[in-house]
């Protein structure tokens, strides 16, 4: 499973067109005859910062929660930071405003994903929604399926579900396949780190956890899996539990968050109880404070350059701060520092701290 992968379109849009040429086919009823419809009042919309850790469930698409979530905050703007299929549950990060603008920090971030194979099915999309393209009465043990993880671990080269949302002259593979057209993917490095057996529920089943890198499949970690050791197999279930910075201390259910959402219109509770702060998804960079006066040349997009005591000693991207605000990334190079994204708080800012245990 890839986190760029989106399979499934909404079962509206294949209804939409059908819908249209039906209206199309309906005369207009005369003006006298047509009701006075109220015009609805246009949503405002705010300035809202922070990350959303959304804990999506089974059978929402990644692009509809995030709609969702960006109605509930009224937000300008929202993005989130890798796919999750339908089929899965788990860890979405949604950025909100200007934590869209870090949202590449937080997708080449780990993942930790616990999933469950099915033995003994091989399916053309590699889970649990496709056609059986091939089977097998074979069932692996613990022993055998243990003995066979060190090969795919580490840096492997792995090749990517035909239904994945790569593109192909211009095409994504899911749309090919869905038309019928042979799909053929080349393999790709990938890293996985970590790779272990969980349990076996029974015969027919196994669950696995995998930590893994930007650009991995755990459907083609099922697949491949499952023909090594002969039995065949797809993923059943799936769960992301941690992306970069973000784990479980940090997820959200979507009716708590809706439950907040309606304290807050009556003034019980703040939204900003649910959005971690813009720079939470900058963990893994180092952090630089400024003066006040550089402060405003690199918030007008002009380098600083930084001496004595105060030039920092090495080079790479940073991100900036003053009087403990977040400012801007930039690069660092023999103490001059370069603004490459420069943010704009103002309006509501994520204040939520990670949950302990």
């Amino acid at each position: 499973m890839n986190e760029e992968d989106l399979k499934y379109l909404e079962q509206s849009s294949a209804e939409e067109p059908q819908k249209a040429a039906s209206r199309s086919m309906t005369a207009p009823a005369p003006r006298h005859e047509r009701e006075e419809r109220p015009k609805q009042k246009k949503r405002d919309k705010h300035d809202v910062h922070g990350w959303v850790i959304l804990d999506k469930p089974v059978g929402m698409t990644s692009t509809h929660a995030v709609s969702v979530v960006k109605r509930l905050f009224s937000a300008r703007r929202a993005g989130h930071a890798g796919t999750l299929d339908p089929l899965a549950s788990g860890a979405l990060p949604i950025a909100l405003g200007e934590a869209t603008k870090t949202v590449p920090f937080v997708m080449d971030g780990r993942k930790l994903y616990r999933f469950t194979i099915r033995w003994g099915e091989e399916r053309d999309t590699d889970d649990a929604e496709g056609r059986v393209v091939a089977r097998s009465d074979e069932r692996p043990s613990a022993d055998a399926i243990r003995a066979q993880l060190p090969s795919f671990t580490g840096c492997i080269q792995q090749v990517p579900p035909r239904y994945s949302a790569i593109k192909i002259e211009g095409e994504r593979a899911y749309d090919l396949a869905r038309d019928g057209e042979t799909v053929e993917l080349s393999a790709r490095p990938v890293e996985i780190g970590r790779l272990e057996l969980v349990s076996i529920p029974d015969p027919n089943h196994a669950v696995l956890e995998a930590e893994c890198g930007k650009g991995t499949y755990v459907r083609s970690l099922a697949r491949d899996l499952g023909r090594t050791l002969g039995c065949f197999g797809h993923v059943s279930a799936l769960r992301r539990a941690t992306v970069g910075p973000f784990g479980e201390e940090t997820m959200i259910l979507l009716e708590q968050l809706e439950a907040l959402c309606h304290r807050a219109a009556s003034g019980e509770a703040s939204l900003a109880d649910a959005l971690m702060p813009v720079e939470t998804a900058l963990d893994d960079i180092p952090a630089l404070a400024v003066s006040r006066a550089d402060a405003a040349r690199l918030q007008r997009g002009q380098a600083v350059l930084l001496r004595g005591r105060d030039a920092p000693n090495f080079r790479g991207t940073v991100y900036v701060t003053a009087s403990g605000q977040l400012l801007a990334l930039a690069e660092v190079d023999r103490g001059e520092i370069v603004p490459k994204r420069v943010f704009n708080l103002a309006g509501l800012m994520g204040r939520a701290v990670r949950k302990k245990g």
